[in-house]
């Protein structure tokens, strides 16, 4: 007697969707590992998803759906809790007066689907949905690392009282393998969604868990009981950073290295206290994401400006911005660009972010006295042909730059100003005598990052009479000559209509004429006009490029751009 499996086979056979070789192959691989002649077809490569889903539909007579385009009922999700639906891969979907919905990968597993009975006591009902869909719903709805969570509350040794009490047994909490778990699975899916930092925030009645993607924060789905393992949570985060896990008045920061797949990634970790407990904000670095000058977003005329100024052999180039304007990523890109073996380049940085091969690199430790102006007097005995100080932050720092600018190197570093202009105003607050200024530094770059409209979403939009004066355009404009686009959101870009950053910039470059107004100690504001007048390209005016070229909105050139 033919059972359906083997119908099935035969069924795509006759529709020559598979060989009879690979039907063979299939039903001897089957053989050994018992598992459904569908999902052995697919593992062989021999059929795609959405082919045999669809064939295995028709054939059993139960719905196909997709569980991205439907909506989940709380109520089902109820009834099913996390560790059950994580382990018998299913999700739950609806639930009504004839029982329970449940979407399957296999809905002729009659041993799951009893289960679900004796766990519900109603009658349930086995609808189709691919593994990935039903795993990615899971993590959706039940929030990450439900499962593990449960598993937890279901074996701990805990009351409820003892959870909610500020007292804690650290031991006992740092080693339990289910946290670990747990913790790995927030690491691992800030990672796959592109995150640069993960924020852990304590409140008087909850823990959020938020993702930093491009640029914006958003919530991480966590169980809603997460808050009764605070404590657990972060003491292992304190001991993969080698911190004192005992020390919860002060300030602490910390470094993890940990691996996905082939990909090793560097993770900084900074804690402090707060009136709810120790708030957390972990970066995640990758030496796999080193950008080349051509991939930071520069126009043609930029990249070739810039090209030339890392090849002078001596100079300060300065980059400029506030935190998290993607100043590191432009300085190790230049670096990159100009590592070989007839030159030696010293870094003095706080922290070092990536680890380059060839460049000797310093990490600052004020703590026993190593700061950048120390730093610097000991890298010179080092002869050094290039040198990049992680940033000027006093008088001290900034005149040993100059002078080792002075001396025959090239130098690069960074401040923190709101344009490039500014950075002339805030050497001179500092102290820093104007003729060193003018001498000494070769450019100033300032830059902000901006995020990339999602090329699944993005379409033409109107564009509105504002960008005018927005952008310092032409009054005369036909605005209906002007095509720009904004982006509709779709799940690829997580309904944003964003999906990755470049950046924008504008280079001050020190000629003769801004060289005077720096000696004369100009305003800002006047030297910004002068350098604008010799054609320097603002801020905005590289955004409103990239704008027009359809790479990000104006909605997103404004939020990062002062007005001009």
């Amino acid at each position: 007697m033919k059972t359906k499996t083997d119908l099935f086979g035969k069924l795509l056979l006759e529709k020559k969707l598979i060989s009879k070789e690979q039907l063979d192959t299939a039903l001897a691989e089957q053989k050994n590992t018992g598992e459904f002649l569908g999902l052995t077809l697919m593992k062989l490569g021999f059929i795609d998803e959405e082919t045999l889903l669809s064939q295995l539909s028709q054939h059993l007579g139960v719905d196909y759906v997709k569980l991205k385009e439907i909506e989940i009922s709380p109520d089902a999700i109820q009834k099913i809790p996390a560790k059950f639906a994580f382990h018998y891969k299913l999700m739950p979907v609806t639930l009504s007066e004839d029982g329970l919905t449940v979407a399957l990968s296999n809905p002729l597993d009659i041993h799951t689907l009893d289960d679900v009975r004796l766990l519900t006591g109603i009658r349930v009902r086995a609808i189709l949905a691919s593994e990935r869909d039903i795993f990615e719903s899971i993590r959706k709805y039940y929030g990450i690392g439900a499962e593990t969570i449960e598993r937890i509350m279901a074996t701990s040794a805990f009351t409820k009282e003892d959870m909610t009490s500020k007292i804690e047994d650290i031991e006992d909490s740092a080693i339990d393998a289910s946290i670990s778990k747990f913790v790995n699975q927030i690491l691992l899916e800030a990672y796959k969604d592109r995150a640069t930092d993960i924020h852990v925030e304590p409140y008087e009645d909850q823990l959020k868990i938020r993702y930093r993607i491009d640029g914006i924060l958003y919530d991480a789905k966590v169980p809603s009981n997460i808050k009764s393992f605070e404590s657990a949570i972060i003491s292992r985060i304190k001991i993969m950073s080698n911190l004192d896990i005992t020390e919860k008045r002060l300030p602490q920061d910390g470094r993890i290295k940990v691996r996905v797949g082939e990909t090793e990634l560097d993770l900084r970790v900074s804690i402090l206290p707060t009136p709810y407990g120790e708030s957390v904000v972990i970066r995640i670095l990758s030496n796999a994401i080193l950008y080349s000058l051509e991939e930071l977003g520069l126009s043609p005329q930029d990249l070739n400006l810039l090209d030339s100024l890392i090849k002078k052999p001596h100079g300060i180039i300065f980059v400029t911005g506030p935190t998290g304007s993607g100043k590191t990523t432009t300085l190790y890109a230049c670096l990159s660009r100009i590592n070989n073996t007839d030159r030696k380049i010293l870094t003095i940085e706080d922290p070092i972010e990536y680890q380059l091969v060839g460049i000797t690199q310093i990490q600052v430790r004020p703590a026993i006295g190593l700061t950048f102006a120390n730093g610097l007097r000991s890298m010179l005995r080092h002869d050094p042909d290039i040198m990049m100080v992680g940033e000027v932050r006093d008088l001290e720092t900034a005149e040993i730059t100059i002078r080792v600018a002075l001396t025959g190197h090239l130098v690069f570093s960074t401040l923190h100003t709101n344009d490039a202009a500014s950075s002339i105003a805030r050497l001179l607050d500092m102290g820093v005598e104007p003729f060193l200024v003018s001498s000494s530094v070769e450019c100033f770059i300032a830059q902000r990052l901006v995020r990339i409209l999602c090329s699944q979403c993005k379409v033409k939009a109107k564009a509105q009479p504002e960008i005018i004066s927005n952008f310092g355009l032409d009054k005369n404009l036909d605005l209906s000559q002007i095509t720009i686009y904004e982006g509709k959101g779709c799940e690829a870009c997580r309904f944003t209509g964003y999906k990755g950053r470049t950046a924008i910039y504008e280079f001050l470059m020190m000629n003769d004429e801004i060289r005077e107004m720096t000696i004369s100690r100009q305003p800002a504001n006047q030297i910004r006009k002068k350098a604008v007048a010799l054609g320097m390209h603002a801020l905005r005016q590289d955004g409103w490029d990239k704008v027009r070229q359809g790479i990000t909105t104006v909605a997103e050139v404004l939020r990062v751009t002062q007005e001009e």
